[in-house]
């Protein structure tokens, strides 16, 4: 029993609240969208489903010591090349896009993993420094292991989640006081590449939103009616929302990939003004905690670690939202904890489960 408790007490059950409040909004969204599609649930039961695993992967998460997930560091980054080598070879495509593994029924994104094995060898290798960060070798070495898996991820090609592991290793740069002129550099290289990706890498469908994205008009039927969709339904919505399952854009179906891309619209159009507050609220709760977590921490890769777990839900939620309300591209990045997507809903619990290993590991809490 004081084994137990011992285990139990070393959560950090505001983090755990505050996400457990993000995924009941998302659910109820994606149940209010499945009602629209007939009798039979779709998407709901298997997010609930993955809401379970991710459950059952906080828990294990959260009770591993800090100086194991450090020793995994390598490993698990080794292995994330691996599965994302591996989905350009055997991975199913889904509109274009070769970054599943489906097995039994069951599917797998391997680009999602990559997330937290990214954030692992980040927090490693930065805590592996010394604080001495004005050495070039420093912003190479972190930056090729980021460019490895952003550019198998955009091989298969997921301009999306490609964007969130580099905001990442550019947000932990500028966290490590890198001096200024490395990261002038690495925003012109990146200025060059991306010229590059535009005519060698970037597919039609890709330049198509990054080009209605810039003249929202130029396409209002085609490319730029998902994001013209979103807007009404958000703006619909007015302050207290038309109710779950009675938005006219989700349930009569002009809003696409309502359960995804833009569940925020469904959000603001069925809980209004309110629920996209009530969705901000609980946004800047969790990031507030990590930044409490990060700060209290009594070693560099504990601090470096939990703040990429910030970088990834961060960049992730901003992407999201910004392209449902046509203020940046829409990528396909999920909105966390609240999109349907059981990969993303999985590895984003372990991501939490990371940082509570960190909390309960720096308050002394062990098995």
């Amino acid at each position: 029993m004081l084994r137990l408790r011992n285990i139990v007490s070393g959560y950090d059950w505001f983090l755990a609240i505050v996400v457990f409040m993000l995924t009941a909004v998302g659910l109820a969204a994606i149940y209010s969208v499945d009602l629209s599609r007939g009798e039979t649930l779709i998407y709901f039961p298997t997010q609930v489903i993955a809401f379970v695993l991710g459950l059952i992967t906080m828990a294990i998460a959260g009770i591993i010591h800090k100086t194991r997930y450090a020793s995994l560091a390598r490993p698990v980054y080794i292995f994330g090349l691996l599965l994302l080598l591996g989905v350009l070879i055997f991975g199913t495509s889904v509109r274009g896009t070769r970054g599943w593994f489906r097995i039994a029924g069951f599917s797998f994104q391997p680009a999602e993993f990559a997330k937290v094995a990214l954030v692992l060898m980040l927090g490693w290798w930065t805590s592996k420094q010394g604080r001495r960060f004005d050495k070039w070798e420093y912003v190479f070495s972190s930056g090729i292991a980021a460019m490895l898996y952003v550019g198998l991820i955009m091989l298969q090609p997921d301009l999306g989640s490609a964007s969130v592991l580099l905001g990442m290793w550019f947000f932990m740069l500028l966290v490590s006081r890198v001096k200024k002129r490395y990261i002038f550099s690495f925003i012109g290289i990146g200025l060059a590449v991306s010229v590059l990706a535009w005519f060698f890498i970037f597919k039609p469908y890709q330049k198509e939103r990054i080009l209605n994205f810039v003249d929202p008009g130029r396409d209002p039927l085609g490319e730029g009616y998902n994001v013209t969709q979103s807007l009404i339904a958000i703006g619909s919505g007015e302050f207290w929302g038309k109710g779950l399952g009675s938005g006219s854009q989700s349930q009569l179906h002009f809003l696409p990939e309502a359960q995804t891309d833009f569940i925020i619209a469904v959000i603001g159009e069925e809980l209004g003004f309110v629920g996209i507050m009530l969705i901000l609220v609980l946004y800047y709760l969790l990031m507030w905690r990590l930044i409490m977590i990060a700060r209290d921490a009594n070693d560099d890769f504990s601090s470096y670690t939990v703040m990429g777990v910030l970088f990834v839900f961060g960049i992730q939620m901003i992407v999201n939202m910004g392209g449902a309300t046509g203020l940046l591209p829409v990528t396909g990045v999920t909105l966390p904890f609240v999109s349907y997507g059981g990969s993303s809903l999985i590895m984003n619990y372990a991501l939490v489960g990371l940082a509570m290993a960190i909390y309960r590991s720096n308050k002394g809490k062990e098995w």
